[in-house]
């Protein structure tokens, strides 16, 4: 498994994270599977969020209740959650002093661990008070609760303001990508085709100020065609994409999910790969992407094949 140490931190990180937005419904027996087939692929981060779950950090009360890790066994696992979604009378977004300090603290006993390794602000709040964001760093940071900090599904300005106010570096940002939902990259790709859709810059440049300022990205649903529209691996409404998939595939000798993980992986901005299957064959076949490195003629075949213009 291809791993590096994520900027800011002292995490040595896998390009491949696991999910665990599925799992409340799962056994033990079947949580523990999912766990062990991450951990034989080399997949050591696993992530949560307090919205996970029917009821209010209930993915993450699950993962503790079924795997029952040692603190040895919890050191060698990087563990990262999110807060900021309230379902209760919402579902609408929070990051008020006193929500992002109660929620970890719920995250806490719910993992039943004393710390997470990165906390995540998990969807931008319009209503957002930096300095009470800022605030709430300071004290979780002081208490040893969270070690390191970051966003998902943020804009260039939206995190700069929480950089102004705030003392931690940002480290992450998730975001959504795949082949097929890939605007964090062709918007620049047709950068000045006035006629082109493609042109239109909805991502604000978030994919090159990531880069600039060390910023992570993890990208989620990495098998989706867009959001939340099913998966393009063996979709009949992408026949030329998969067929370049399968075509690949065969020529690397690995699943179809490989090379879908191994286009995200493949950029310079080494990206983080988040997997949702609670399925251990799916995550050994998506994780050996990792370590496939396509080259550029491949890349951008497959950019082709999914309908994206080079101008």
């Amino acid at each position: 498994m291809k791993t590096f140490v994520l900027p800011g931190t002292d995490v040595v990180a896998p390009a491949i994270i696991a999910g665990m937005m599925r799992i409340q419904q799962k056994s033990d027996a079947e949580v523990r599977a999912l766990f062990d087939a991450c951990l034989r692929a080399g997949v050591t981060f696993f992530d949560h969020a307090a919205v996970y779950g029917a009821q209010p950090h209930g993915c993450e009360r699950r993962f503790a209740e079924a795997l029952r890790l040692t603190p040895s066994q919890r050191d060698e696992i990087t563990l990262q959650t999110k807060a900021g979604i309230v379902k209760e009378n919402g579902p609408y977004f929070d990051f008020s002093y006193e929500e992002i300090v109660s929620s970890v603290d719920a995250s806490l006993a719910a993992l039943r661990t004393d710390h997470v390794d990165i906390l995540l602000l998990h969807r931008p709040d319009a209503l957002v008070e930096p300095e009470e964001v800022a605030r709430a760093f300071d004290e979780l940071e002081s208490a040893g609760k969270v070690r390191h900090f970051g966003v998902s599904n943020h804009t260039p300005v939206q995190v700069e303001l929480l950089r102004r106010y705030v003392r931690q570096p940002l480290v992450v940002n998730q975001l959504q990508l795949s082949i097929t939902h890939a605007n964090l990259i062709t918007q620049g790709m047709a950068m000045n085709m006035g006629g082109l859709d493609q042109s239109v810059d909805r991502t604000l440049g978030t994919l090159d100020y990531c880069r600039l300022h060390d910023i992570t990205i993890q990208a989620w649903s990495p098998f989706q065609i867009g959001f939340f529209d099913g998966p393009f691996l063996g979709n009949p409404d992408v026949p030329e994409l998969n067929a370049v998939v399968d075509r690949l595939a065969a020529r690397y000798g690995v699943p179809a999910e490989a090379i879908a993980t191994a286009w995200i992986t493949r950029h310079p901005a080494q990206m983080q790969v988040v997997l949702g299957t609670t399925t251990p064959e799916r995550v050994a076949a998506a994780a050996k992407g990792a370590d496939v490195v396509l080259t550029k003629p491949e890349w951008y075949e497959l950019y082709r094949a999914a309908g994206h213009v080079v101008p």
